[in-house]
């Protein structure tokens, strides 16, 4: 048997391995190189619900009613059929509305209420805090064994459990409460519940592997044995209950129960919700998350009977035969390693139930009061929400020790744990009606929760409490005052049901009903009804679930320096300043001034809030700073009407660039051979051919990326996909504006091109070319500038052609301007009697000593090149065309600091005959 040291220091040297990996995975994710961004890392961090209740109380289950322990896994794998639907549209409604926790996301979608939060969050806390003590009582039972230390201590700064309890808080706080993010990310926390899901699972199939193949000859004569024994035969088949009553009755209850504990366990929504980096991992978790499920309870029943049938009916405490069985084998190495694996599924328990119940205490109760009595002022409270959760974190394993030194000891692991189970289940209700039905208003789900929770704490908390003595035992059998009706374990007469089917019988059913019927007898207010548009039509309203898109259902008037101020408050001012330029970056803006403090701003800025304090909190601050008007349901249902227009006119849109990308293979093969065909053409110089397979090359390899990247993946995220749809049509507006080039060249080149000539206003023209390469001057991050004068005389040209010189040129300039910083000149002039235009940019230029060659080309009519890297078809049309009209184009020396192209057109001149050879 290890020595106390021995365990002591294995236990701390676990807990310093997982503070490194957190440590790491924190690192990581700041350097942008996330360790969390595996669907497999997903899965193993779901394995969070598989806590000591798994690795002991299980197998003491198992020991007194057989199979009935598999409910309690059956019940999260039947919900993950259900993964790609509900929990998904969990994320991504958690997602776009910044929501941090169940609280928050029940308050949210009844009209952000403060009221429903807090309750919300009280019956969180209270129900939590036996599965807190249930961590605690198993890893204090483990240690007991292990260490051949005493069990129950006589005093309690003697206890070993109230260390490890404290030891557990520090490690939490540590990662889980260092500073405010909007939403509510701990990457190093994922990685280490992903860590502890794997050794747990390693440790336990280590030791069902040894009971099966070490201490019996394989599961047929271990089976084989315990068939033999009447005692333990009754364990192989599923009886009449585990505890009496309706064996299908409570089947189906627990079944249930796990079904809705695996969705609303706050640690198991921090997982699964707020800690989701992409929604197409739940893919993945479907089978992955039921697979470890599987395996580890595949030797549940194993190690039970093979502890009963080797201590002769089990003279040793049932839950601990993980560790006793090698104990007794004389296997200290792997009863030690069972420890760490048991001490991981306690811990990564603690850890985020921790951090998930202080996100909510902090938001949604600590909050609303510091702001209601005013005691915040106005200076950055980042500190003081710091402090609040740390604090919280602290108190939830006091408490959590505290239930454990009054009633855990009177009860089985298994038993705590139900008792939590059947507390948040009663969010069911408001949470899988509000995300499918619109008619849920606050008030019922006020109703419902309330009268589910006092139900819960009657039929189940209080007799818990009476049967460990705190409460006369009469209390249950005769009923309060002897009112037999109200007895908590056969309430209004119901009897025949075990106590968990007839608690959660209860509780549920006043819970749905009053949530539905209270609903239904009121009216949604403008609020609530805007919030349930948003939760139920969320994949309508929300293509990116990253993305503040949708109807913004908010009317007034609001000033960014007030919801700047607001934000640096509650977020600091650095991370204000970067959210604000990233929100200016989205809409197109240079920089966080020149931000409108409109509808969207306000959305904006109260969602990042809410990541931070709570969507009711954030909503309080928010209305303290702007001018709001009051929306009735008619407003609410005109934005939704231009939201749906507007939603309409999207996807319409985004339906054409379907159909065009539907062709893409054809058209690039087409392309392609387009490209041979142009190689062909050997009539053409050797360096304008040499432009015309470099120019086409680029699109071309775009396209063929493009397409590519969205056949590979056909669940591409939508908003993603219509992004890629466009930079397709861009790139075959630019193909076809150069095999557009290439044919005009040619047929200049052959003299077949077609010319007309009338009156054309070069300044008109001018402007014209400016508006057509506006996109191209956004992208590049370049200016341009206008010099026209007052009045020019009409030219005799072709309008089209002098357009596409005017065009080619200023494309030609901001290729080669710096990004960012660039700027190009247009100029036009009168001289004598001819119109000359200059455009000069602030690019490279062309070396001195490379000046006379350029020129030297220019002149024979060749591509200029007067970048290293060509400029393309362009020029040469353009000087054959001002040619053609009796002009002439050239390049200004430079001294290598920007270059200038010019022409001019003859104000009244004969159109020159087309030229028959270059």
């Amino acid at each position: 048997m290890p020595a106390a040291p021995v365990v002591i220091v294995a236990a701390f040297g676990y807990l310093a391995l997982l503070f490194a990996i957190a440590h790491v995975g924190d690192r990581r994710a700041r350097e942008g190189r996330s360790l969390i961004g595996s669907p497999w890392v997903y899965t193993l961090s779901m394995g969070v619900y598989c806590t000591a209740w798994t690795y002991f109380g299980s197998i003491g289950r198992a020991a007194s009613a057989g199979l009935w322990f598999l409910p309690i896994y059956l019940g999260p794998t039947l919900a993950m059929l259900m993964a790609w639907t509900v929990l998904r549209k969990m994320v991504r409604i958690a997602r776009s509305q910044r929501i941090t926790s169940i609280a928050d996301f029940i308050a949210s979608r009844h009209g952000k209420s403060p009221l429903l939060a807090m309750l919300v969050t009280l019956i969180a806390v209270v129900g939590i805090l036996p599965y807190v003590a249930l961590q605690l009582k198993a890893i204090a039972s483990a240690y007991a064994l292990l260490a051949d230390a005493p069990a129950q201590p006589l005093a309690w700064w003697r206890d070993s459990t109230l260390y490890i309890a404290l030891v557990l808080a520090g490690f939490t706080v540590a990662f889980g409460a260092r500073h405010l993010d909007t939403t509510e990310r701990h990457e190093g926390m994922v990685a280490a519940i992903a860590f502890e899901s794997l050794v747990k699972l390693l440790a336990f199939l280590a030791v069902g592997a040894f009971v099966t193949w070490g201490l019996f000859d394989g599961p047929a004569d271990l089976f084989g044995r315990a068939a033999a024994r009447p005692e333990l035969a009754p364990l192989l088949g599923l009886g009449s209950g585990a505890s009496g009553g309706f064996a299908g009755g409570q089947w189906f209850a627990l079944t249930l129960l796990a079904m809705l504990s695996v969705l609303f366990l706050p640690r198991q929504f921090q997982m699964m919700v707020v800690e989701n980096v992409d929604e197409r991992h739940l893919r993945r978790a479907t089978w992955a998350f039921p697979l470890y499920l599987l395996l580890i309870n595949l030797f549940v029943l194993p190690i039970a009977l093979g502890g009963l049938l080797h201590f002769q009916g089990g003279r040793e405490n049932a839950e601990t035969f993980v560790l006793s069985l090698p104990l007794a084998a004389g296997q200290p190495g792997l009863a030690l390693a069972a420890f760490i694996g048991g001490l991981s599924a306690a811990t990564g328990m603690v850890i985020v139930e921790a951090i998930a119940v202080s996100t909510m205490v902090c938001n949604d109760l600590v909050m609303p009061l510091l702001l209601r009595a005013g005691l915040l002022g106005a200076r950055d409270v980042s500190g003081v929400l710091l402090g609040v959760r740390r604090t919280v974190i602290m108190a939830l394993l006091l408490l959590g020790y505290l239930y454990y030194r009054i009633a855990g000891e009177d009860y089985a692991l298994v038993s705590i744990g139900l008792i939590s189970f059947a507390a948040v289940a009663q969010f069911a209700p408001p949470m899988l009606a509000g995300m499918y039905w619109k008619g849920g208003t606050r008030h019922g789900a006020l109703a419902g929760l309330g009268a589910g929770f006092l139900l819960w704490a009657w039929t189940l908390m209080l007799p818990s409490i009476a049967k460990s003595g705190w409460i006369p035992a009469r209390f249950i059998a005769e009923g309060p005052f002897g009112i037999a009706w109200l007895r908590p374990e056969q309430l209004l007469g119901l009897a025949g049901l075990d106590n968990l089917t007839h608690a959660l019988f209860w509780s549920l059913l006043v819970n749905s009903m009053l949530y539905f019927g209270v609903s239904l007898l009121g009216r949604p207010s403008a609020r609530e009804a805007s919030q349930a548009l948003i939760f139920v039509d969320v994949f309508e309203r929300s293509a990116d679930p990253a993305a503040d898109t949708g109807p913004v259902f908010w009317r007034g008037t609001a000033r960014l320096t007030d919801l700047r101020r607001l934000a640096a408050r509650f977020l600091g001012v650095d991370a204000t300043e970067k959210l604000l330029h990233e929100y200016a970056r989205r809409n197109g803006l240079a920089g966080s001034q020149q931000i409108a403090a409109d509808a969207r701003l306000v959305q904006f800025v109260e969602r990042q809030l809410a990541g931070a304090i709570g969507s009711a909190s954030a909503r309080a601050m928010v209305a303290s700073v702007v001018e709001e008007e009051a929306l009735g349901l008619d407003d609410v249902m005109r934005i939704l009407d231009e939201a749906s227009r507007e939603t309409a006119a999207l996807r319409a849109h985004s339906q054409a660039l379907e159909e065009k990308s539907l062709s893409l293979e054809q058209a690039t093969a087409e392309l392609s051979e387009l490209n041979e065909q142009l190689k062909s053409l050997d009539r053409l110089k050797d360096d304008f051919m040499s432009s015309v397979t470099h120019e086409l090359r680029t699109p071309l390899t775009s396209i063929r990326a493009l397409a590519e990247l969205m056949l590979d993946d056909p669940g591409m995220n939508p908003a993603q996909r219509q992004h890629f749809l466009g930079l397709v049509v861009a790139e075959t507006e630019r193909l076809t504006r150069l095999v557009n080039q290439v044919l005009d060249m040619a047929k200049i080149e052959s003299g077949a091109a077609e010319w007309r000539s009338t009156e054309v206003d070069l300044c008109a023209l001018a402007r014209q070319a400016v508006q057509t390469t506006q996109e191209l001057f956004r992208e590049r991050g370049a200016t341009v500038a206008l010099h026209l004068p007052d009045a020019l005389p009409p030219l005799q040209a072709d309008p089209d052609r002098v357009m596409q010189v005017l065009v080619n040129l200023l494309s030609n300039a901001v290729k080669f301007v710096p990004p960012g910083s660039g700027h190009v000149a247009l100029r036009l002039h009168a001289d004598g009697d001819h119109v000359v235009c200059t455009v000069r940019d602030n690019g490279p230029g062309v070396p001195p000593e490379q000046q006379a060659l350029v020129f030297e080309k220019f002149r024979q009519g060749g591509d200029a090149a007067h970048r290293p890297q060509g400029t393309g078809l362009g020029l040469p049309i353009s000087r054959r065309i001002v040619e053609h009209f009796g002009g002439r184009m050239w390049l200004e020396p430079s001294s290598g600091h920007g270059a200038c192209f010019g022409f001019e057109l003859p104000l009244r001149q004969e159109t020159a005959q087309p030229e028959t050879s270059p």
